[in-house]
């Protein structure tokens, strides 16, 4: 049962599915819009550029947040937003990694590493999903938080050194651990689904 969801009535026929257009998926596609502003303005030179494209970066993640929230609370759950919420994530994390590594302000092989497994990790889902679905994990929430702040804090100028080392090492860290447990869940499923 999904928190906030009303109970079923026994005996009720299931509600109609939601509509894919819905305030949940707009806001999917609004942080899938929003990516290419974000670069944009990150390549920019200022420091006014630099908190502008920090805004944009800001405003896209709570829209993360929000869609979810939406789309559980008011049953706006849609096949759509299954697929285009994780893909809107990595756009905008990985468009962020990727363009602070160009600008030469975060190593690449911190960019590859995380990107790897992102991308290693959404492909493995569309493989498994016919044994079943994989919950997201606590570990799973920490590490898409860490990155966020992590990231902002390269965007946001000023001598943040320290705080940036720390908070990428921190979501680094989280996101080889989190990735590793998920390749096991999977493996387990399948092995489960075939027994």
């Amino acid at each position: 049962m999904i928190a906030g969801m009303p109970e079923p009535v026994a005996g009720a026929p299931d509600p109609p599915p939601a509509s894919v257009y819905n305030i949940a998926n707009a806001l999917t596609l609004l942080r899938i819009a929003l990516v290419p502003l974000f670069v944009w303005l990150l390549f920019m030179d200022g420091t006014g550029w630099r908190i502008g494209a920090f805004a944009v970066f800001a405003a896209a993640s709570v829209t993360d947040k929000i869609d979810g929230d939406l789309a559980r609370s008011r049953g706006l759950v849609t096949d759509f937003g299954k697929i285009a919420d994780p893909i809107a994530d990595k756009a905008l994390t990985g468009a962020a990694l990727v363009s602070l590594s160009a600008l030469g302000e975060l190593w690449w092989w911190v960019t590859t590493v995380i990107m790897v497994r992102e991308i290693g990790i959404t492909l493995m889902r569309f493989v498994v999903i016919r044994y079943g679905v994989i919950p997201a994990s606590k570990g799973g929430k920490l590490k898409t938080m860490l990155q966020v702040f992590a990231i902002g804090f390269y965007i946001l100028p000023g001598p943040l050194d320290y705080l940036r080392w720390v908070t990428m090492g921190a979501a680094l860290i989280v996101t080889v651990v989190t990735g590793a447990d998920y390749v096991v869940r999977a493996w387990r499923l399948r092995r489960a689904s075939r027994s």
